[in-house]
This record gives C-alpha cells, sequence and structure tokens, in this order.
C-alpha cells in the first residue's frame, strides 16, 4: 500500500491540479464555458482541493483516492466529480448515492440503520434506471450495498453492470457471499474501488455479538482474504462508540485494519436511527469530538502511521469548517432496497418511492426541499420526531412515508451553510 503525507501529498496536489487543468482546457476552447467561468471553474477545484488538507492519499487498483467519496484520481469518475462546481445556473449536482440492493442479510447488527426497513426488495430495472439517470446528471460515485448485496448476487451484478466509467463503484458487504468468481465477474466493469467490510472492534468475540452472527469474524475474514486473492482493495467502516476512543479500542481497531491489508477505513459516528432509533447512540461532547479529531488527524499526517489505511473522518468531513449535512441530494442521498428515496441512510424519512413514481420527480423533490446544506446533523436533531411519529401511528416498518415525513422536512431547519458551500459559490 502506498500512501501520501507531508511533501508527497503536495507533490500529488501538484499533479492533480495540472491535470485537471490540462483534463479540461477543451472545455475552455469549445466553448463550453467563457474565460471568466472557467477561471471560477479551477479556483473552485483549487478551493476544494484545499478541503483534503488533513486526509491521507493512498493509491489503490483504481488510482489515487483523496477522499473516501471522491473517485480515484485520474480516472474518468474523477474528472465526471470535478465538473460538480462547473454548474454556475442552477443547483451543483449531487455526486455520491448509496443504493440498497436487497434487505436480505444473514446478520443482525445492533446499530443496523435498515433494522426497520421492511418490505419487498424493488425491481432492479428500477434501480439500474435511477442510476443511468444519476450518471447523465454527474453522479461520481457509487456505493451499492445490502443487507448483504451478494446474498442477490444476480441483482448486484446487473446494477454494477449498468454503471460505466464515468462513475466509480464501491461495494459494502459482510462477507457474506463473496467468492473469487463473483468478484472477478465485478472487477471486469473496470470501475470497482473496493469492498468495504465493517470492523467495529478488535475483538472477534465482542464483532460476533455486535453483529448477533457466531459467524461474523469468520465470514470477515474470508472475505478479505478473497479480495486479496483476486487483488481487490479492502476498506472498512467503523461505528466506534464515544468510549473506544478513550480505552484503546480505536488504536487496536486501527491495528487491526492495517494487518488486515486495509487501504481505507471509515469512521462512522453512532447514529440514532434503525436498530438505534428509540433507544438513541452515544452522546459525544465538543471536548470528546476534539479528542477524536486530533486522533484521527494524527493518523492521517504523522509519518508513524504512514503505513496504516487512510482515515475518512466523518466527523471532520461533516463539520462547519468542512461540507456539513449534505444529505438530500445536496452532494448525497440514499435508495434503499424496497425503493424509498431518502435525504440519507441515517435519517429514516422518504420522499417517495421509485415503484409507485418516477425516481426523476421524487429526486427534484427532494433536492428542492435541501436547497443547500447546513452544519446540523438532522438525523440527530429530528430522531426523537421520527421516533415519536413511528410510535404513534403505530407503525412496523421505516422510513416515515412521504405524507409523515414532510411533518417534519416541512420548515426543517438545517443550520448554517458549511464553509465550503458558503464560499464556492462565491467563487
Amino acid at each position: 500500500m502506498k500512501t501520501y503525507i507531508g511533501t508527497s501529498r503536495k507533490w500529488m496536489n501538484l499533479r492533480i491540479q495540472i491535470t485537471t487543468l490540462l483534463y479540461f482546457l477543451p472545455v475552455l476552447y469549445l466553448g463550453e464555458l467563457g474565460l471568466n467561468k472557467f477561471i471560477r471553474f479551477v479556483k473552485r477545484l483549487l478551493y476544494f482541493l484545499s478541503k483534503m488538507k488533513d486526509n491521507k492519499y493512498v493509491q489503490t487498483g483504481q488510482g489515487v483516492k483523496i477522499n473516501l467519496y471522491v473517485p480515484a484520481f485520474p480516472t474518468r469518475a474523477f474528472f465526471q466529480a470535478c465538473r460538480k462546481v462547473m454548474e454556475f445556473k442552477e443547483k451543483m449536482p449531487a455526486v455520491t448515492v448509496l443504493m440498497s440492493v436487497t434487505s436480505a442479510c444473514r446478520f443482525n447488527c445492533k446499530h443496523c440503520y435498515q433494522k426497520l426497513d421492511k418490505g419487498k426488495d424493488t425491481d432492479i430495472q428500477l434501480l439500474i434506471r435511477a442510476a443511468q439517470y444519476l450518471q447523465n446528471k454527474g453522479m461520481g460515485f457509487f456505493n451499492i450495498e445490502g443487507g448483504e448485496p451478494f446474498l442477490v448476487f444476480e441483482r448486484l451484478q446487473k446494477l454494477v453492470e449498468a454503471i460505466d466509467k464515468r462513475s466509480e463503484i464501491l461495494i459494502n458487504s459482510t462477507g457474506d457471499g463473496i467468492t473469487p468468481d463473483r468478484l472477478k465477474i465485478l472487477k471486469r466493469n473496470g470501475n470497482l474501488s473496493g469492498i468495504m467490510f465493517s470492523l467495529h472492534t478488535d475483538d472477534p468475540h465482542h464483532l460476533n455479538a455486535f453483529m448477533g452472527s457466531v459467524d461474523a469474524w469468520t465470514t470477515l475474514e474470508k472475505g478479505i482474504e478473497t479480495c486479496h486473492k483476486v487483488n481487490l482493495p479492502v476498506m472498512f467502516n467503523s461505528c466506534l462508540s464515544r468510549d473506544d476512543y478513550y480505552n484503546g479500542t480505536f488504536e487496536r481497531v486501527m491495528e487491526r485494519a492495517r494487518s488486515f491489508g486495509a487501504v481505507l477505513i471509515q469512521m462512522i459516528k453512532p447514529k440514532p436511527a434503525g436498530g438505534w432509533l428509540e433507544t438513541g447512540a452515544d452522546t459525544f461532547t465538543a471536548q470528546d469530538i476534539a479528542l477524536i479529531r486530533e486522533k484521527l488527524i494524527s493518523y492521517n499526517n504523522l509519518k508513524a502511521f504512514t503505513n496504516y489505511p487512510a482515515i475518512a473522518p466523518m466527523i471532520i468531513d461533516e463539520d462547519r469548517e468542512h461540507f456539513g449535512c449534505t444529505a438530500g441530494g445536496t452532494d448525497r442521498f440514499y435508495i434503499n432496497a424496497k425503493g424509498d428515496v431518502q435525504p440519507c441512510e441515517f435519517l429514516n424519512i422518504s420522499f417517495g418511492n421509485i415503484a409507485m413514481e418516477p425516481f426523476e420527480k421524487i429526486y427534484e423533490r427532494m433536492r428542492t426541499t435541501f436547497v443547500t446544506p447546513g452544519d446540523c446533523w438532522l438525523c440527530e436533531k429530528y430522531s426523537p420526531t421520527i421516533a415519536a411519529l413511528f410510535r404513534e401511528h403505530h407503525l412496523s416498518s421505516l422510513p416515515l412515508s412521504p405524507d409523515l415525513s414532510a411533518k417534519i422536512t416541512t420548515g426543517m431547519e438545517q443550520g448554517n451553510t458549511p464553509e465550503f458551500y458558503d464560499k464556492v459559490v462565491k467563487i
């Protein structure tokens, strides 16, 4: 694994800047943008790159990842994502979508945000049509998951093969159902960046308990081993409690991730959604957030941790100094397995279902509601209201219907516009 920090990251930034400028020069020559807007476009890209200053860059099979949700440089998908800041007349397009191909899963994770998403998997052709529409609108990154997507491999394969190289694909998995042949089939598409597994603890027994299966750890190990056999990058997501950042668990998880040969690990802040909607998740104080930020930035920047996987830190990416909460198609959103279009996987509300209404109509309605991102973590602020409506109406599944969701989205307070989105539109 090759990583870029310090001076090597500066040189990589220079390479990205020069290559991207040369790539987009035809936009100026062909008159797609006038000189003034082209200069603004370049300044916007440079401003975005400045927000990556605390990230560890990492080499993958696709190229160099500078952020989890930014396609690897210098792929076609990377340049597709760059076009987000080329929009000057309309709202800038979303770049990231999370799509679930099935709710089927043989595990029972305590925190699962889909725990109450009950219903039949939607027609895969509807997901495919949504994906193709999004690609034509500038989508650069598709995160595909389940449940467990490899349990319905035919559906997974169809969706992957419908997404061309304008976008990068990352698949979330527990490892259940992964085989070398299946991974080789998916790799043929040419834009699969890796498989992301869950690593919520360094201890096998604790992981089995957390994921509700005595086979969770061995399934994880087999999945990782299979990825390495076919030379497909391994990534992790890790949902750690507040205490885990004080009792050494975070450091042990990082050591495990390194020993497993991971290139990247996403640190997810526990969210009061799905399985934790009514019980709530850990409360993090400002002091806790400050300590965690310091740890994450250290692992991404200090030489002592050069050979550890890059960290994609949710609490930093979503803070006011960076991008904030970009739910609702401002930058990312979620389509669950039964076809509900949600602002975010952690926000259990729906703007409509693609089995009942054209996706593009639902999508534009959602993006009209979420005009700009905010610095408020909506999943945390509105989870008590969602839980109250869930109980009041004696519901058995989530997300809330569009009618009930409107009780939340009407007058929703998203907070102040984060620094990036506040400034980038002015450039």
